[in-house]
């Protein structure tokens, strides 16, 4: 398969870059930087040298670079891959976009928390959870990749909420997430005297993944759902952990809350159950494209408290882009995924 990747000197565009590079059914054919064009990617990215030396070339020539692929993944903020998808909507060129532009049917949505009119709303668009949508995105054209702390949240309750053991309308989601995660570009919140030895939260009540994250849940449940999201940030370069809480129904055992992990979740080759009472760290899936998750049940409360581990550039942005690409094309899901977690 011949790929593009739009945006390539981002953080997810470089983790990509490393993931794809690997890929034994790919060849990486254009990459693309509007502040780099004409540069090497190893000028940007060091690590690269001698290795992926190929040229940043400029968004201009999207329709070129669209006929000469069969996926092009888009890692751009959001705003920027509406046009990328109207351009290319006419070539048989499949569209992985990493951003927040096509991960909501109702595009209202998207407006009223992103704050961006929406260009493309009647394209059509999958959201890229690979576990809950996989039969979808076997034949999508355009795959709307899921967020780093959405990934992380909705898979912590998606069992109990598809299994409807929890009240919906109870669900706390309290999530931290590495620096990483803000991107590449500098701000002062994530200079280093800023951010060293420090936590917070932001954005509370108001964070745009809240949103998607309530999508997924009406979608397994059924029921119309709103949540409580806080995210916060420390001080790592890379991870997420979510906390997530959850009333449970009238009678519902620990039995019956393990069975639904192991019912879901038992065959996924990315999911680690680590099973009840155990505790995820950020550290055990650093570098890959595991989620680890174990739950807790609060007999005092009736809540069940479910833990989830990713890393936010990997099964948060790019290995799960990727993992989207192999269903997509028809390979076997885990092709260049298989890496493991890097320790210390």
């Amino acid at each position: 398969m011949k790929v593009s990747i739009i945006g390539a000197t981002g953080y997810a565009g470089s983790e990509l870059i490393s993931i794809l590079y690997k890929h034994p059914e790919v060849e990486i054919i254009h990459i693309t930087s509007e502040s780099h064009t004409g540069k090497k990617i190893s000028e940007i990215y060091p690590h690269f040298t001698n290795i992926f030396e190929k040229e940043l070339e400029s968004l201009n020539d999207i329709e070129k670079i669209g006929a000469e692929s069969d996926f092009v993944f888009v890692a751009l903020p959001h705003g920027h891959a509406m046009d990328v998808g109207k351009k290319l909507e006419n070539l048989p060129v499949k569209i992985i976009d990493l951003g927040a532009d096509y991960r909501f049917r109702d595009t209202s949505i998207y407006e009223e928390w992103y704050k961006v009119p929406h260009t493309h709303k009647n394209a059509p668009r999958v959201y890229g959870l690979a576990e809950i949508y996989r039969e979808e995105i076997k034949a999508a054209k355009i795959i709307g990749n899921a967020g780093c702390f959405t990934t992380a949240s909705i898979l912590a309750l998606a069992p109990l909420a598809k299994h409807r053991l929890i009240d919906t309308s109870s669900i706390i989601i309290d999530a931290k997430s590495g620096v990483s995660g803000a991107g590449r570009s500098p701000k002062l919140g994530n200079h280093f005297p800023e951010l060293y030895d420090n936590f917070k939260a932001y954005n509370v009540a108001h964070h745009r993944h809240t949103p998607e994250i309530e999508q997924a849940f009406k979608d397994l449940s059924g029921e119309d759902v709103i949540i409580n999201f806080t995210p916060h940030l420390i001080p790592m370069s890379r991870g997420i952990l979510s906390t997530c809480y959850a009333n449970l129904k009238e009678d519902i055992s620990a039995g019956t809350i393990d069975a639904a992990f192991q019912k879901m979740y038992g065959n996924e080759k990315f999911i680690r159950l680590l099973g009840r009472n155990a505790y995820p760290e950020t550290k055990f899936v650093r570098g890959s494209n595991y989620c680890d998750i174990a739950w807790h049940i609060d007999e005092r409360t009736r809540r069940v408290i479910v833990l989830s581990a990713i890393d936010n550039l990997v099964k948060g942005a790019a290995g799960q882009a990727v993992q989207n690409f192999n269903i997509a094309a028809g390979f076997d899901e885990s092709t260049a995924l298989d890496r493991l977690p890097f320790y210390p």
